[in-house]
């Protein structure tokens, strides 16, 4: 017998198709390979290496009877001796203040804005003069 509503209507079951209590993981490998692939396009890759940083205090063999050169690193600018120069131009005006036989101090000043990639840069100019001996004294000033 089938039950009836008071106005007439016919109540009727709905079966509820079963459903197996195994979860497709086709959808999840999917979305995992997708997300891989999003950080892996979405990074950058960089060569990382390392810069000696020699403490101001510390002796680095460099002749003492010249004048350390003093070299100001700010968020926007760089002043060797107090002349203003391009990032770009420091190595050629530090290439003539270099002496192979012996090496040439140079005071390598920071302030509180100066982040620690330009600092790197800074430092991967003057290795690569010869003659020349940076060190960095700090930030604070």
């Amino acid at each position: 017998m089938t039950p009836v509503t008071p106005e007439g209507r016919v109540f009727c079951k709905m079966r509820r198709s079963r459903r197996s209590g195994r979860m497709s993981m086709t959808s999840l490998i999917d979305v995992i390979f997708l997300l891989l692939l999003f950080f892996m396009l979405s990074s950058t890759f960089s060569k990382f290496s390392e810069v000696d940083l020699m403490a101001a205090g510390s002796s680095g063999g460099a002749s003492p009877d010249r004048a350390p050169l003093f070299l100001r690193l700010t968020g926007d600018q760089v002043s060797l001796n107090g002349a203003v120069v391009a990032m770009d131009d420091l190595g050629q005006a530090l290439g003539p203040e270099a002496d192979q036989d012996a090496p040439r101090n140079v005071i390598v000043a920071l302030s509180r804005d100066v982040t620690s990639q330009r600092l790197t840069d800074v430092l991967v100019i003057l290795r690569g003069i010869a003659g020349l001996s940076p060190m960095v004294l700090g930030g604070g000033a």
